[in-house]
């Protein structure tokens, strides 16, 4: 909408708001301003239907307001105010626009809390809490930024927890020390079929020290190496190689949690115990945890159920070291970590493979 006030002569004062007059409903985030030629502007103000003003900023030379806060959705929002010609003469700011109101909106969490300090091959994830129809939409809304220079992409993995997840992981294993903050600015964004995005999130966060676990089944040793250090070797006890439902998995495994004591249940071998010190290194039930039971054959025999049993003692000692995002690469085995085996398989993937799992490299 466009307003014009004569300002003497030849002179014209033109009041321009953004969205034009008639423009469909816009999202909360799309450009909104009022904007003067030939004049000034002394008084703006945007007003909710049901609340209060929105807060604004006028330009230096009083030419430009634009809004200070986010709008709503759902929302009819009328100008109020005046400019002043070149002669003093106010022409009024009048006019209205609406927001889009969403039939539904979609939530979204980020794994990594704010202020947490992680390992180098932990994932970002991004997970919503429906299904994502416009992943290039959605996708251009996420942003990571690094200290270090980091080589990375998204890539949309199947749906789970009751939505979409977008996973973020750079190139290589993330340099140590790393500061990274994720943002997901996914208010205003239509993500399809009239859902919208329901808040932005985001976190700041740090990569921790350099601990690789290197797990070759075949030495039935686990070695942990810090910063290219070996720092522990224990004698562990990997899945037994005669049976492929008990072989520990191959592949660059991720830590995602830990427990004191985990409950371990197996209908298809009739187990059911309470194992200790377990750290979980796939969502397909793989661990390295404390096995009392076979500590007479670890370090000469594979004899597990797919896990890594390791001593009491070596059990502990381990799960007091780990991070969120750790790498466990687990090599000698015939029966390779694919996206069969949970949540996090994004390392099973080679770069190129991998980057084609984005939805913005499919536009391209």
């Amino acid at each position: 909408m466009s307003l014009v006030g004569c300002a003497g002569g030849s002179d014209t004062t033109r009041i321009v708001l953004q969205p034009v007059a008639g423009a469909p409903p816009i999202s909360p985030v799309a450009p909104v301003a009022a904007t003067v030629t030939s004049g000034e502007l002394r008084e703006v103000t945007l007003t909710p239907d049901g609340g209060p003003p929105v807060p604004g900023t006028l330009s230096e030379d009083h030419t430009r307001w634009t809004p200070s806060a986010p709008l709503d959705y759902g929302k009819t929002y009328t100008w109020g105010g005046s400019a002043e010609d070149g002669s003093g003469r106010a022409v009024p700011v009048r006019g209205s626009f609406r927001t889009v109101k969403p039939a539904s909106l979609t939530g979204a969490r980020l794994n990594i809390a704010d202020g947490g300090v992680v390992g180098i091959a932990a994932p970002i994830i991004v997970q919503f809490d429906g299904h994502v129809t416009d992943k290039e939409a959605a996708e251009r809304a996420l942003s990571v930024h690094t200290s270090v220079p980091t080589e990375g992409s998204w890539g949309w993995l199947q749906d789970d927890l009751g939505g979409s997840r977008v996973f973020w992981r750079p190139k290589d294993y993330w340099k140590p020390n790393t500061a990274v903050t994720v943002k997901a600015d996914l208010f205003g964004v239509d993500l399809g079929k009239g859902s919208f995005g329901e808040r932005n999130v985001s976190a700041n966060f740090t990569i921790g020290r350099a601990q690789v676990v290197k797990a070759d089944v075949g030495s039935h040793q686990l070695v942990v190496q810090r910063d290219g250090v070996e720092v522990a070797r224990y004698e562990a006890s990997y899945g037994k190689e005669s049976d492929p439902d008990r072989n520990t998995h191959n592949g660059i495994h991720v830590v995602t949690e830990k427990f004191t004591d985990k409950r371990m249940v197996n209908p298809q071998y009739h187990y059911d115990v309470m194992e200790h010190w377990a750290v979980r290194i796939s969502n397909n039930g793989e661990f390295i945890h404390a096995n009392p039971e076979t500590t007479s054959v670890q370090g000469e025999a594979n004899v597990s159920h797919g896990c890594v049993n390791l001593s009491t003692a070596d059990a502990k000692a381990y799960f007091d070291s780990v991070l969120y995002g750790d790498p466990v690469e687990v090599t000698g085995s015939p029966v390779p970590l694919s996206a069969r085996d949970g949540d996090i398989w994004v390392w099973t993937l080679d770069w190129p493979s991998w980057q084609k799992l984005s939805a913005l490299h499919r536009e391209s």
